[in-house]
């Protein structure tokens, strides 16, 4: 930019050694005029032209990239996202017989004892939900996963696909006369809740739900924590 304004600043950059030359007070004023006209003009093409920017930072690791890259991940989801808290305590007040007792397995439930009715078992983990329609004793009547459903790879793990198999497989049950139900569920995984869900929109009376999750007092020793 100073090469192409040479022609402007030249004539400034020797002003000292015209003032010394010079001995007339009328030549001098002429020479500080036509000075502080070139810086004026100066200014003005200084100002009107764009200049730019240097942005720089410090070169960062892969390593810190990855860890920033894992905290804005959003969390997991466990199934019990989304869900309304039940304040228990008012359930009980009004309903005496929402746990179960003695006299819960003679209990007849749309004309059905409950020893009687059939159960759906509902297999939870992260990457797939497996359903199963059994009779009281146990003989598998229906069956369908996920993947069945047409699910594949990771989208198996999912809540909407938990909630699609079942609504398929509740109206399925639901035309071969399994109305009342039973529900068990086992595991951990995002379609804990919304399986449940889906067999309620499929139109069946659900009476009950278990929770089958094995527990383990003593657990084997957990995989040591990824490096990042």
């Amino acid at each position: 930019m100073l090469r192409k304004y040479s022609s402007l600043l030249s004539p400034i950059f020797k002003v000292t050694n015209i003032v010394e030359n010079v001995h007339n007070k009328r030549e001098l004023n002429l020479v500080l005029r036509n000075s502080e006209h070139k810086l004026s003009l100066c200014r003005d093409v200084l100002r009107t032209t764009p200049s730019r920017n240097f942005h720089w930072s410090l070169p960062r690791s892969k390593r810190e990239d990855k860890r920033e890259m894992l905290a804005s991940m959003p969390v997991p989801d466990e199934g019990t996202e989304g869900e309304k808290t039940v304040d228990v305590d008012s359930l009980v007040q009004r309903a005496g017989n929402i746990y179960p007792d003695k006299s819960t397995f003679s209990t007849l439930y749309d004309g059905i004892p409950f020893s009687e009715i059939p159960i759906f078992n509902i297999s939870v983990t992260k990457n797939n939900t497996v359903f199963s329609v059994t009779d009281a004793k146990g003989v598998v009547k229906l069956f369908r996963t996920c993947g069945l459903e047409g699910f594949k790879n990771a989208r198996k793990g999912t809540n909407v696909a938990a909630q699609a198999t079942a609504i398929a497989l509740g109206t399925k049950a639901y035309e071969r006369g399994f109305k009342t139900v039973r529900v068990r569920v086992r595991g951990l995984g995002p379609g804990r809740m919304s399986a449940i869900k889906g067999l309620q929109m499929s139109g069946l009376n659900i009476v009950s739900v278990t929770d089958n999750t094995p527990v383990s007092w003593n657990p084997p020793r957990a995989r040591k924590q990824r490096k990042l």
